[in-house]
């Protein structure tokens, strides 16, 4: 997905339709969250697919292999473009949850599987105390890059503080998906670790996801312009 990933941060179907007809756009690249997906159901990630629309579902995954595998054999179903896993849950986890959508995959092609390494709602002193990993923030984000590149995953999300040396200690094809982008002296609301648009291009992101700074926005049609203005610098 090249262009800026709209976080649909909103709890109903009728809300998120509201919300796409102040954007003059006729496709868009478009997160489905927990909230929204477990409210609107599989019926309309299809009716976003068939207005045109690349679809992130953002579920996160994370159980054992076997359930993973049988989710994502049932997701890939809804022709979405890209999902993703907790990198924690493993190694053979990450690669259940790949088979299950290459076998799910009707058309032939299957989504990206990216896996979530660190959130960007997470300080290094939080990780350390709360998940008792003793490593830096970063050295961690590398280890589940690492893990999922090794388990054959497309990418991972990440804050674009790491994209650069992930893409060092993987492959520049490997997806760094960055949530956390504010435009300059936007309020960060519950994120840690924000950067602007630009300064994720420069620090080597290869996706971003932006939310509030648009749904949020007076006028999202600007909003959402002067991100894709700033992103494509």
């Amino acid at each position: 997905m090249t262009k800026p990933i709209i976080a649909l941060d909103f709890s109903t179907a009728e809300q998120v339709e509201g919300f796409l007809a102040k954007i003059a756009e006729e496709q868009l690249a478009l997160k489905v969250g927990m909230e929204l997906f477990y409210s609107a159901g599989p019926a309309f990630i299809r009716e976003l697919k068939n207005s045109g629309h690349a679809i992130f579902l953002d579920l996160k995954l994370h159980d054992i292999p076997n359930t993973v595998e049988r989710a994502m054999r049932v997701i890939a179903g809804l022709g979405v473009d890209m999902v993703n896993v907790h990198a924690a849950g493993g190694k053979r986890m990450m690669e259940a949850a790949l088979s299950g959508l290459e076998s799910g995959s009707k058309s032939g092609k299957r989504p990206k599987l990216i896996a979530v390494t660190q959130l960007t709602s997470t300080s290094e002193q939080e990780m350390q105390k709360e998940q008792q990993i003793k490593t830096s923030l970063l050295d961690s984000v590398l280890h589940y890059s690492e893990l999922a590149y090794s388990a054959g995953l497309d990418g991972v999300v990440c804050s674009a503080f790491e994209a650069a040396e992930i893409e060092k200690r993987t492959h520049v094809d490997f997806l760094r998906v960055t949530p956390g982008i504010r435009l300059l002296n936007a309020k960060a609301d519950d994120q840690k670790r924000i950067v602007t648009p630009s300064d994720a291009r420069r620090m080597k992101a290869s996706s971003i996801v932006v939310g509030r700074p648009i749904t949020q926005a007076e006028n999202p049609q600007i909003a959402y312009h002067k991100i894709v203005e700033e992103w494509g610098k």
